[in-house]
């Protein structure tokens, strides 16, 4: 068999070349993406006064917003009130004081409507940070809202019917062949509305847990490591955020919030982190 000549080896292509060329070509591609990906799209310069101003228009437009929520719910109060008393299984409720049933359905519209105009505020939110943020932080910003409202809706229902009933049942029965039960509505609205409002707040924590870990700044395996420390707060958090002081409610609270934590920690895993 002949031996390559000098001009045979001169015309092959070299394997080590090409690869040394795919992998430039690759990393000037990730190179293009990441800055692509951390630029700010459509960036207009503002004034310090300009953000000021705008961050007035936008405070205006949501107070309006909580205002027409809470005077519409006032209008229609009553329904709400008959629906917030189902947990209480029939229980009596007393006014105790001169235009206690007033000031409670003002206290009930008031968080009703501030409940309503959640959306909008969230949207003059968004709308207000957007422009300083990157096309990759952009990306989070439509599953984090859309999480955090679904979770949020999931902690009211969780409470509606489960906490509240579980706590009010835990009242009713220990003290049935003592006293009769008769409750302010002024002191059981407030214990509700604590209630739910706490629940759906503690429902927040994988909408953080996403957070932090798409921004790489906690990792899914940081987050397991410290499992004792989260059993401990979730305990805590329980027994914080009931207004009750009844073991089964904490029990209750501190379990979901200790099941919210160890789902968001398996979804900060799905995405890779």
């Amino acid at each position: 068999m002949t031996p390559p000549s000098d001009l045979d080896s001169a015309t092959m292509p070299d394997p080590t070349t090409d690869l040394e060329q795919e992998t430039k070509t690759d990393n000037s591609n990730q190179d293009w993406e990441n800055n692509y990906l951390n630029e700010l799209p459509g960036e207009v310069e503002m004034s310090l006064f300009d953000h000021l101003e705008e961050l007035r228009q936008r405070i205006f437009y949501s107070l309006i917003a909580v205002v027409i929520g809470v005077v519409g719910c006032f209008i229609a109060v009553k329904p709400i009130v008959q629906l917030l008393e189902v947990p209480a299984q029939g229980v009596k409720f007393l006014q105790l004081a001169p235009g206690e049933y007033f000031f409670v359905s003002l206290k009930v519209a008031g968080y009703s409507g501030l409940l309503l105009a959640s959306p909008f505020i969230l949207y003059q939110i968004i709308q207000f940070i957007l422009p300083g943020l990157t096309r990759r932080e952009r990306r989070l910003v439509a599953p984090i809202v859309l999480g955090s409202t679904v979770l949020f809706a999931a902690g009211l229902v969780f409470a509606y019917l489960a906490l509240i009933p579980a706590a009010l049942k835990f009242f009713i029965n220990y003290g049935a062949d003592v006293v009769e039960q008769l409750w302010s509505i002024d002191r059981y609205f407030e214990f509700v509305l604590l209630l739910l409002f706490s629940t759906g707040l503690a429902f927040q924590i994988p909408v953080i847990q996403l957070l932090l870990g798409a921004l790489g700044i906690v990792s899914s395996k940081q987050m397991l490591a410290g499992w004792r420390y989260v059993i401990l707060g979730g305990v805590v958090l329980g027994a914080v955020l009931t207004p009750s002081t009844d073991p089964l409610t904490q029990s209750l609270l501190a379990g979901a919030v200790l099941g919210l934590y160890f789902g968001g920690i398996a979804a900060v895993k799905l995405i890779g982190k």
